[in-house]
């Protein structure tokens, strides 16, 4: 009988964070497959457990998902366990769990604190709608691609950065969507030196330029504003283009007026009352 597979939620640095179920899921498995065994070593050492342990990361997803879920497929439980957070999102853990399901392996989320969703919940901006974009492309063109895509993207939008690519990240951001738009840093989530800044994209990109970003990043950035509704035009303006129908095209007055006011945005009945005062002027 095949093992399940379990997606485990690790703290995003506060070791307080840990759930009782995630810990009595790493007493119970076989194995853990870890983004990085070295800072998973730390976790179980403070949980005072001793596993066998494999590593998982980008550069051996092919390779050693197989050999994972073999042993799964075998009858072993394996937890999965990125070095914060929960697995999976923006991760290489999405492969592994794909394939687990195609291969008709039970997968259990054991789920805790996400790092953007923690953001999310501390900037003060919109939290019914929102976009996850993850890490942006490295490549320049796909970045501004990308980037481009989200142009007119009313729903609040959810970005991970590390340090190194932060002050140009927000540069581009701030020349796509101008210094204005609202951002909220989400900095070291948790930990000792934790930081929410509620600011905009032209306060953070002048800031990071002067200023070396330090620890992992994530960025809540307000969506677009709504588009001021046009002011509707006047009856005036109207009634003249509904006077032109009239001559025209031979249409009635109520027809007119309400071709009219579609057109313009002007009050159909406005319109209407102010073709037949010209009526009765012209008699």
């Amino acid at each position: 009988m095949a093992g399940t597979l379990y997606i485990v939620a690790t703290p995003l640095g506060n070791l307080q964070d840990l759930t009782p179920r995630a810990a009595a899921t790493f007493g119970s498995v076989d194995f853990i497959a870890a983004e990085d065994t070295r800072v998973t070593l730390k976790l179980l050492n403070h949980l005072g457990l001793k596993k066998p342990m494999v590593s998982y990361y980008e550069h051996n997803l092919k390779e050693r998902g197989q050999m994972i879920l073999a042993r799964i497929a075998a009858g072993e439980n394996c937890a999965l366990c990125s070095d914060a957070g929960m697995p999976a999102i923006s991760d290489p853990g999405e492969v592994i769990v794909r394939d687990a399901l195609a291969a008709g392996i039970r997968v259990v989320p054991v789920p805790a604190a996400a790092a953007c969703v923690t953001a999310l919940a501390v900037s003060g901006l919109p939290t019914g709608r929102f976009v996850f974009e993850g890490f942006l492309p490295t490549n320049r063109r796909q970045k501004a691609e990308r980037i481009a895509e989200l142009q007119g993207e009313k729903r609040t939008i959810l970005f991970y950065e590390a340090p190194h690519k932060l002050p140009g990240t927000l540069r581009d951001l701030c020349e796509a969507f101008g210094p204005d738009r609202p951002l909220t840093i989400a900095r070291e989530l948790t930990k000792l030196h934790e930081e929410i800044r509620p600011t905009t994209l032209g306060e953070a990109a002048a800031y990071y330029a002067e200023n070396t970003p330090r620890g992992e990043f994530v960025l809540v950035m307000g969506g677009a504003p709504d588009e001021p509704e046009a002011a509707p035009a006047p009856p005036e303006d109207g009634a003249a283009l509904a006077r032109r129908l009239m001559e025209e095209e031979g249409l009635s007055p109520a027809a007119a007026a309400k071709e009219a006011a579609g057109r313009t945005g002007a009050n159909r009945r406005q319109i209407y009352k102010a073709l037949l005062e010209g009526e009765e002027e012209t008699e």
